[in-house]
């Protein structure tokens, strides 16, 4: 498989260098005769290989967009511009608040409405991404002398950033296998049940953005872990911050990336890349979480966070010991090395533990108990298990909201497996985890979702280009090959029975014959 790609790679780039000379003629008998240089330079690019490539990409991606926004507008079609459902609705009367009084006056807005008689502090007890995003687009519209009604700007978001949602999925499963992979990964997104079924119109609910903000904070660090630069993870950083003020998944993000850097370690892929992406993601995005009034201390008082926290403490003990390995001789190296991680994560629990028995590390809540044991909430959280999304998964829902994806996605992880590196380790962790909360929960089949149709598009990917490259290679062996071929069918037709080798041997040579008579000719 590595010889064919570099043969194809080999004759793509004779074949760059071939067009590029030839372009580079015709330029120039072109300026001899006096040609227009502007219409020529537009000609020319787009008889690179590249730029076709690049027009193709960007056709695809509009294409998947439009057949995104299209697919989520069938009650705008069938009914009108409406919000329907609860959540949806108290969302636009938020957003409709924040657009009149501004941005201050919603944070500090006592909904009396809201939870009769008691009233709701709203700014303190929501996530408020959603609601500034809309309120930002209607601002930006009204700036640019387009009326629009906040209401509409609310009904169309879902269905606007499912484009979006494709175009990230398209750059991170470009960064973990190729751009045709991301392009098929784009289109299965736009178009798969899991997702449009939380992002139609008038659905304004957090999930609507959410997922574009998980898929952009994870091409992000993808992009940290295999450059090392300090620009893509504050980058992350942000993209982080940004899912934090939209949906309370953030804590899938916040465990799943710790959890991709200890394995690394686990599995001595520890680089300096590795050490200055995860060091600068904790900190500052530490620091952005807290800034949002619903989440406030949390990243530091409570139990889904201390994952975070630990993998930061064992990667600078990690770092420190690598530091000492080249001052040490070996048999020192390794009693300091075993001690010292040893000592650093024995540590690191103990602190959390002792931390939450006096009281400063809030326990796990009921919700996510009931991720690991079902049928804790049905006996202690009975509230929780009465809501419908909260129940486990059958067979059925992950049939009908992944189709064909569901046999598929097994051979691209698979395959990620089979060629692994930093970043296909953390798509393989994303999909393990993925898979095990979404047969736990309905609702996390929306985080299962996206991994599905980036593995399904590496799987289809990698079939399509070693089937390619297998016919390329038949219909460039040489004639003389062919006496092969005959043989093998000559034995295939002796093992059959009098009657039917008759036929079949007749059978197999007209289509031989078929088949190498171009080759014959050339």
């Amino acid at each position: 498989m590595a010889e064919h790609h570099s043969a194809s790679d080999g004759s793509k780039h004779k074949a760059s260098a071939n067009a590029g000379n030839s372009m580079l003629g015709n330029s120039r008998a072109s300026a001899v005769s006096g040609g227009g240089g502007g219409k020529g330079g537009l000609s020319g690019g787009l008889t690179q290989p590249a730029g076709w490539q690049s027009l193709l990409s960007f056709t695809i991606l509009f294409l998947a967009w439009l057949a995104g926004f299209s697919s989520r507008l069938f009650a705008v079609i069938r009914f009108e511009s409406i919000i329907h459902e609860f959540d949806p609705w108290f969302n636009y009367r938020s957003t409709h608040y924040l657009t009149s009084n501004g941005f201050y006056e919603f944070l500090n807005w006592f909904d009396e409405r809201a939870w009769y008689p008691l009233g709701r502090i709203v700014g303190g007890t929501v996530y408020p991404g959603l609601m500034v995003t809309a309120g930002l687009i209607h601002y930006v519209l009204n700036l640019l002398h387009m009326t629009v009604h906040i209401r509409d700007v609310c009904v169309f978001l879902a269905p606007v950033f499912s484009g979006l949602t494709a175009i990230s999925t398209f750059l991170l499963t470009r960064e973990l296998w190729n751009q045709g992979a991301g392009l098929l990964a784009a289109c299965f997104i736009a178009i798969v049940p899991g997702y449009i079924s939380r992002s139609v119109a008038g659905s304004f609910d957090n999930e609507g953005i959410a997922i574009f903000a998980l898929q952009f904070t994870y091409y992000l660090w993808v992009k940290s872990i295999k450059t090392g630069s300090v620009f893509w993870t504050i980058g992350c950083c942000l993209a982080y911050f940004y899912m934090v003020s939209a949906w309370g998944g953030y804590v899938f993000i916040i465990n799943l990336i710790p959890l991709h850097v200890f394995v690394l370690l686990l599995m001595q892929r520890f680089s300096r890349r590795v050490y200055i992406a995860y060091s600068t993601f904790y900190i500052v995005g530490l620091v952005l979480s807290m800034q949002i009034p619903f989440v406030g201390f949390q990243p530091i008082r409570t139990s889904e966070h201390m994952a975070a926290a630990g993998v930061f403490v064992l990667l600078q003990a990690y770092a420190f010991l690598q530091y000492l390995r080249d001052r040490l001789t070996r048999q020192e190296r390794q009693a300091l090395f075993y001690m010292g991680v040893g000592s650093a994560g024995l540590v690191v629990f103990l602190t959390v533990i002792y931390l939450s028995c006096i009281g400063c590390i809030a326990p796990w809540s009921g919700r996510f108990y009931s991720l690991w044991d079902t049928g804790y909430a049905k006996i202690h959280i009975p509230i929780i298990a009465s809501v419908s999304e909260h129940q486990p998964t059958t067979w059925v829902s992950f049939f009908f909201d992944l189709h064909i994806l569901v046999c598929t996605f097994p051979a691209g992880l698979w395959f990620c497996i089979k060629n692994i590196n930093d970043e296909r380790v953390f798509v393989a962790l994303y999909a393990i985890s993925a898979v095990y909360f979404a047969g736990v929960m309905v609702r996390l089949m929306l985080t299962l979702t996206p991994v599905v149709c980036m593995l399904s598009a590496i799987a289809f990917s990698s079939v399509f280009e070693i089937t390619w490259a297998y016919l390329h290679e038949a219909r460039a062996r040489p004639p003389d090959d062919s006496s092969l071929i005959w043989r093998q069918s000559a034995t295939l037709a002796t093992s059959m029975t009098r009657p039917v080798r008759c036929v079949s041997t007749c059978l197999i040579r007209r289509r031989l014959r078929r088949a190498w008579a171009p080759t014959s000719r050339a």
